[in-house]
């Protein structure tokens, strides 16, 4: 029953992120089919303004691509990105009454069936947004340009030819800043001309801060990838996997019998010569503390088969399965108990099966020196009974 309660979740989660794409792809292609559409004749026509039916035409394009980022913040788990979706769903319907489009209804459709489904969902998107401070200090400069051009040159529009109000001054901020520079928009004085080239070294300062913040992480990923170094977006796309949490003398045939199996598996561990010797073997790890949440987020628990806790520390096992639990309660934990007096404590924390090798070994030895042969069934059998005392 726990394995279906979890595929079930599993499964509308999923279907959160799979709408929310759908209903980004459809609003793009909605906003780009009425680019050039000066009028609408949708359902709310005679009800809206003008302005506002011609704005929907236009601004699709840019409520999908807003939504297509949310959608990838949710696939990583992301609360932030749970709120933009929620924000932007309504918009997207909103929009898709208002055009007059082959994809107009189905807009609407999906964005009504995506809302709730995601409503429903919220506990599976709990990851915190964490921002570096070099990708804070380039969105602070970049917000901070565009702030200083805009209202600098509206306060100076008298001294430029083509800056009558604000959206001017903005338009005019974004062509200089970005380097484009259409020359609409031209500064014949001595103010204005000085204004405008210290708008052009101030933007291209920040738009290289905002691209290097951005894609300096990727380059990274992608060096690590080839030097053998695995990074939390590679572990992104992870579904129907075990994680095995920390690493121990009991961790390793169980890494065995799991690389041998084919199973799709990863290793968290803060150890890092482990680690190390464990990517020589061409096995994923992700070096952090396996009781943290952030690291449990990025190898993607929340759409993880099982997770295997067996170090030879039955304390940090125990705020293993504790973190492991609380962010997916409805994923099956199996743990090893290094002290048989622990096993109950284990299960207190949260794991589904506790097992004490131990124990099982202790039995297997008796039972083989009073001369049983058969040590597999043996075996079986204890297995049985500690599955039964578990339970």
């Amino acid at each position: 029953m726990v394995l279906e309660a979890g595929t079930r979740r599993l499964v509308t989660a999923r279907a959160a992120v799979v709408l929310t794409t759908g209903v980004a792809l459809l609003s793009l292609a909605t906003g780009i089919a009425n680019i050039s559409v000066r009028t609408t004749t949708g359902p709310l026509t005679p009800y809206i303004p003008v302005v506002i039916q011609q704005a929907a035409g236009f601004t699709g394009a840019l409520t999908g691509f807003l939504l297509l980022t949310s959608a990838w913040g949710l696939r990583r788990g992301y609360r932030s990105a749970w709120y933009t979706t929620v924000a932007l769903l309504p918009i997207t319907a909103v929009q898709g009454l208002v055009q007059a489009a082959v994809f107009s209804f189905p807009l609407v459709v999906l964005s009504l069936l995506a809302m709730p489904t995601v409503l429903l969902n919220r506990r599976q998107f709990g990851r915190e947004l964490s921002v570096s401070s070099a990708q804070f200090a380039a969105m602070t400069a970049l917000v901070g340009t565009l702030v200083y051009g805009t209202f600098g040159a509206f306060a100076l529009r008298d001294r430029f030819d083509g800056v009558d109000s604000v959206l001017d001054a903005f338009y005019f901020t974004i062509v200089t800043a970005s380097t484009v520079g259409y020359g609409d928009v031209t500064a014949p004085s001595p103010v204005g001309r000085v204004f405008t080239v210290s708008l052009v070294v101030l933007g291209t300062a920040s738009f290289a801060l905002a691209l290097g913040s951005v894609l300096g992480p990727a380059i990274q990923a992608r060096l690590s990838r080839a030097l053998g170094t695995m990074t939390s977006a590679q572990f992104e796309l992870l579904e129907d996997h075990v994680i095995v949490l920390g690493y121990g003398d009991l961790t390793e045939p169980l890494v065995e019998e799991l690389d041998e199996g084919g199973v799709e598996f990863v290793v968290v561990t803060s150890d890092t010569d482990r680690a190390s010797t464990l990517r020589s073997r061409d096995i994923d790890v992700y070096v952090a503390d396996p009781s943290d949440d952030e690291p449990l987020f990025d190898v993607n628990i929340g759409r993880a088969r099982a997770v295997i806790v067996a170090t030879n520390d039955d304390a940090q096992d125990a705020l293993a399965i504790l973190t492991a639990r609380e962010l997916n309660p409805d994923v099956r934990i199996v743990a090893a108990a290094t002290v048989r007096d622990n096993v109950q404590k284990l299960r207190r924390a949260g794991a589904n099966t506790v097992l004490s090798p131990a124990v099982i070994g202790g039995r297997l030895l008796v039972r083989s020196a009073l001369g049983e042969s058969d040590i597999e069934s043996v075996a079986a059998r204890i297995l049985d009974e500690e599955s039964a005392t578990n339970g």
